[in-house]
């Protein structure tokens, strides 16, 4: 009897059921992908053809040709059917994001680390020369001034109704003098004193009014000499003298009363000696700003200080959090321990709670006066308002901040290391130390050295911990913009927006400059050695 074997039924496969991502990316796809990708397009080529007439208008050429390579570029990758092109399609916009927000900020950072951009220099050189005309002009010996009304004559031109102020006489300004106007043509205001109306000519009133600056500022009424009468808003008027000549074929200023010559120093400014004319213009000056902070006492002293601390708050801080954390992870992570859960929980809520919220509430906690911390322990501690003392406090609320993320870090290494590796070390007769000397911290540094180094690279720039706790401060009699717990990043944004002279960016781009070559340095050197490690693995 021979016996045979039914062959087993097959399921007939269920029929394909796209998703909700597949049904969503087919919907844009054909005609409607079509009609979305030719909007885009047109949206960034406008940008593109306003952006290339804000270049030409400034005569920036190089960026120009750059910025039409590239939107051609965007355009033939998008709609040529090509297959070279559909990779780039999805490379493109974080390109073009990255070339936005990282690479441009970074060359533009090292441009004005190059330049003397600062209060006073942030203007080109031929709106300087304008506005320091502008600034010197003065009021003559027994110059006049006016109550004045803005008038149309006959012909449309622009015109001042001029009353003295002194003699009360009444006259009609042009740019080519002064013509007494009688009082009988002319309607004066018992109020204000102004023309109010005057035969043969129309006052400007209303909204004309506020359309008059650049025309009234180019209209100079000669009177005498080199003096001229100008408007002073729009009912106001005073005689003005230059003291100040400018010698365009010699490129420099000449002070009239005493013949003083100005010159072009090659740094942005017309200089005689110490005297230097305002304002400036914005220049290239080489390694001008960073030989300042080599040379000058007055930013060496404080920028090596500064320096040596930012190092000693970096190290501090990452050691001692990575000390910590370490060791409350070692202690938790034992097994049959009493609330176990609630002793974690509670070591992560500083590291969960927003940053800048502690700061702030660790300021108010160490004031000297009304903070809990004096009032609670009966102490009077200076914690902010010493230097010494915010330096320690500083640390510790940065520490505080900090140990949690090595905690978590460290624990989830502790538990990653094979528990026959450590066994095998106490059955050879190694103690606790000499376990973890050997055995434990080589191969958690493995997965930690890494996030050490970031920790480091971090607090190195760690703006918030010093500015929303101490400002800073407290500062000294040595520098006005430098205080006893700044670090380069804290005094790069002061040197930026609080020096004593206004705004220095140029000085702050060369410290943000060497505040990237300083952690990239250190980063590099310390990845590179840590590689090392890894053979321990």
């Amino acid at each position: 009897m021979s016996a045979t074997t039914a062959p087993t039924p097959v399921t007939p496969d269920a029929p394909f059921r796209p998703g909700r991502i597949s049904r969503a990316v087919a919907a844009f796809s054909g005609t409607p992908g079509l009609v979305i990708k030719i909007v885009l397009l047109s949206v960034t080529n406008a940008l593109a053809i306003w952006a290339a007439y804000v270049l030409t208008s400034r005569h920036h050429w190089v960026a120009l040709p750059l910025l039409v390579a590239a939107t051609l570029a965007i355009d033939a990758v998008y709609l040529l059917p090509r297959r070279w092109a559909v990779p780039l399609k999805f490379l493109v916009p974080g390109m073009v994001f990255l070339v936005a927000f990282q690479i441009v900020p970074v060359i533009y950072t090292i441009e004005i680390a190059f330049s003397n951009y600062s209060t006073g220099h942030v203007i080109d050189k031929a709106s300087a020369i304008e506005a320091i005309k502008i600034n010197s002009l003065q009021p003559p010996p027994n110059g006049k001034q006016f109550e004045a009304a803005p008038a149309r004559d006959s012909s449309g031109h622009l015109v001042l109704l001029l009353r003295d102020d002194a003699s009360g006489a009444v006259y009609v300004g042009t740019k080519k003098g002064l013509t007494p106007l009688p009082k009988s043509d002319v309607t004066i205001s018992p109020d204000t004193s102004q023309p109010t109306a005057a035969k043969g000519y129309t006052l400007i009133k209303g909204a004309e009014l506020f359309t008059l600056d650049k025309e009234l500022a180019a209209l100079r009424i000669p009177t005498r000499g080199d003096a001229a009468i100008q408007a002073q808003g729009v009912a106001q008027a005073v005689e003005l003298q230059p003291t100040l000549r400018y010698d365009a074929a010699k490129n420099q200023f000449v002070r009239i009363s005493d013949g003083a010559v100005f010159t072009d120093n090659g740094r942005g400014s017309f200089v005689n000696g110490k005297d230097e004319l305002e304002p400036g213009w914005k220049t290239l000056i080489g390694f001008h700003n960073f030989g300042k902070l080599a040379t000058d006492p007055l930013y060496r002293n404080p920028f090596l200080k500064i320096m040596i601390w930012t190092f000693a708050f970096a190290t501090i801080t990452v050691l001692g959090a990575f000390a910590l954390g370490l060791f409350l992870a070692i202690t938790l992570d034992k097994k049959g321990m009493r609330f176990q859960r609630i002793y974690r929980t509670a070591l992560i809520v500083p590291w969960a709670m927003p940053a800048f919220l502690s700061l702030l509430i660790w300021a108010g906690l160490l004031n000297d006066d009304f903070g809990i911390i004096n009032r609670l322990f009966g102490i009077h501690v200076p914690w902010l308002f010493d230097a010494n003392w915010a330096k320690v406090s500083v640390l510790l609320v940065s520490v505080w901040m900090t140990t949690p993320y090595f905690f978590l870090v460290s624990l989830g290494a502790l538990q990653s290391i094979p528990q026959e590796l450590t066994e095998a070390a106490r059955v050879d007769g190694g103690g606790a130390w000499a376990i973890f000397r050997r055995v434990t911290l080589p191969l958690l540094l493995v997965a930690v050295g890494p996030l050490l180094i970031a920790s480091f690279a971090f607090n190195f720039n760690n703006f918030g911990a010093i500015y929303l706790l101490t400002q800073g401060g407290p500062y000294t009699s040595e520098s006005s913009v430098a205080g006893s717990t700044d670090i380069l990043i804290t005094y790069a944004y002061k040197l930026a927006i609080a020096t004593g002279r206004g705004q220095d960016f140029a000085l702050a781009s060369a410290v943000a400059i060497i505040i990237f070559l300083i952690v990239g340095t250190i980063s590099g050197v310390l990845f590179y050695r840590s590689k090392s490690l890894e053979n321990l693995a």
